[in-house]
């Protein structure tokens, strides 16, 4: 069911200039908020009037005024439950906040909590007198049923393309490696299956995002196919299933998700990887054109083939956007910690990232982006001794582009290109690649 056609930021609005002057013109306050969130329908009412009610400072005003804009917030943000948390605090600080009192009541209906919603839509028609305006708000309310309201509609995407990829493999950009120990090094030549292999390919994404209940948790699915012509080993399947839940406290707000996921490769399975990652938002007023965050991600990859590689991973990252009528700037970077199991090669790794991209409208026929992004890892041990006797350094370079290109109501063309850059000390790993796919996708459905 949908909200009635005024929300919540216009009821506060409205009850802000009609409902307030109301205050002073009332002979007595509404109950005491904790009878507000708590007290049965038929509980009587603690006469209190608004002239004999106790001055606020100008801090108590601030802090009252602040968590009121919060419990906006998470109202407008689809979580009444937190919603009417906060407002209910409001209330006992400050009895008669006018605005509060609506959109509580509000919170209530849009819980699905009709008789506490009832009563204090009853609550406000009596001791505050409000307008024509207000009145059709509570009807609209009223005729709702308050039977719990779905906070967001489901999604669906999906993706198809076709692209080019100059290196599918990871193959190494030497054809010629020198191993062994420092006493008795080989120079080898690779065989093709570990050189550069080219090759066309085609692949199919879809993504579906579910709401879950009125505390905005959202259902997260997301499944990719990809299929090469000829190099059919590099074929790949991944399916990742997770759970994405808003908090806030403190000031602060942000999302915490936990995912699963599996990868096959060449028709086997590849990899199992679990992940825990928490955004946050600080409570810093940064302005319209700024916005800051915080992250910490733990995951887990276990490689059933190839159980020497499991990894367990820490991530720790910040990022920063830069936002102008046409374009958005991030700014991203982190540090990264590795540990591995003791038969790995090269045992625990540390390392960082950064990044820059750029997002602007090109008039309003198109939308590009560019960014470019490092990553470097740095081994604690040799690699692999009597075979390659030197701790591997790894930094990988990505420079992209894309430009989408909107077609009718939920579609889009899209051509992207990539270029990697794989250097190490090890020539053996060291790679490059150029990459570009050509897409239809349609959103939002």
């Amino acid at each position: 069911m949908r909200r009635p056609p005024l929300s919540a930021l216009p009821a506060m609005l409205l009850a802000l200039a009609v409902l307030a002057p109301a205050q002073a013109q009332q002979g007595d306050a509404p109950e005491t908020p904790a009878s507000a969130s708590s007290a049965p329908a038929e509980a009587s009412v603690a006469g209190t009037a608004a002239a004999d009610a106790p001055a606020h400072s100008d801090d108590e005003v601030a802090q009252e005024e602040k968590l009121y804009l919060e419990a906006l917030r998470s109202l407008s943000e689809g979580r009444p439950d937190e919603a009417t948390s906060k407002l209910s605090r409001l209330l006992e600080k400050n009895a008669l906040h006018a605005g509060a009192w609506l959109d509580l009541a509000i919170s209530h209906c849009e819980l699905g909590n009709k008789a506490e919603a009832e009563r204090l839509f009853d609550q406000i028609e009596q001791r505050f007198n409000p307008s024509a305006a207000i009145l059709e708000l509570m009807a609209n309310y009223r005729a709702s049923g308050c039977k719990g309201q779905r906070t967001a509609a489901r999604s669906m995407s999906f993706k198809l393309g076709a692209g080019y990829d100059t290196n599918v493999n990871q193959g190494s950009s030497s054809r010629f490696v020198t191993l062994g120990s420092s006493t008795a090094l080989k120079v080898l030549e690779l065989g093709a299956d570990s050189l550069p292999r080219a090759d066309h390919f085609k692949v199919l994404s879809g993504d579906f995002n579910q709401p879950l209940g009125s505390r905005g948790m959202l259902l997260i699915a997301q499944l990719r196919a990809l299929r090469h012509n000829e190099v059919r080993s590099q074929d790949s399947d991944s399916a990742l299933l997770g759970l994405e839940r808003p908090w806030s406290g403190a000031g602060w707000t942000g999302r915490a998700t936990a995912a699963y996921g599996l990868v096959k490769l060449g028709g086997e399975l590849y990899q199992r990887q679990a992940q825990v990652l928490l955004r946050a938002v600080p409570p810093l007023d940064l302005g319209e054109s700024l916005g800051w965050s915080l992250s910490a991600g733990y995951s887990t990859a276990i490689y059933p083939t190839r159980r020497y590689y499991d990894a367990r991973t820490l991530d720790l990252g910040t990022s920063l956007a830069i936002r102008s009528k046409t374009s958005t700037v991030v700014l991203s970077s982190g540090l990264l910690a590795d540990q591995g199991k003791d038969a790995r090669p090269g045992g625990d790794r540390s390392g960082w990232y950064g990044g820059v991209s750029l997002v602007a409208l090109l008039g309003d026929k198109a939308i590009a982006e560019v960014g470019v992004s490092r990553q470097s890892w740095r081994g604690a041990r040799i690699y692999a001794k009597d075979f390659i006797e030197a701790r591997r350094d790894q930094d990988t370079n990505v420079l992209r582009a894309s430009l989408l290109f909107p077609v009718g109501t939920h579609s889009a063309l899209q051509l992207e290109v990539r270029r990697t850059f794989n250097r190490e000390n090890i020539p053996l790993f060291q790679y490059d690649s150029r990459w570009f796919q050509f897409s239809w996708r349609t959103d939002n459905w």
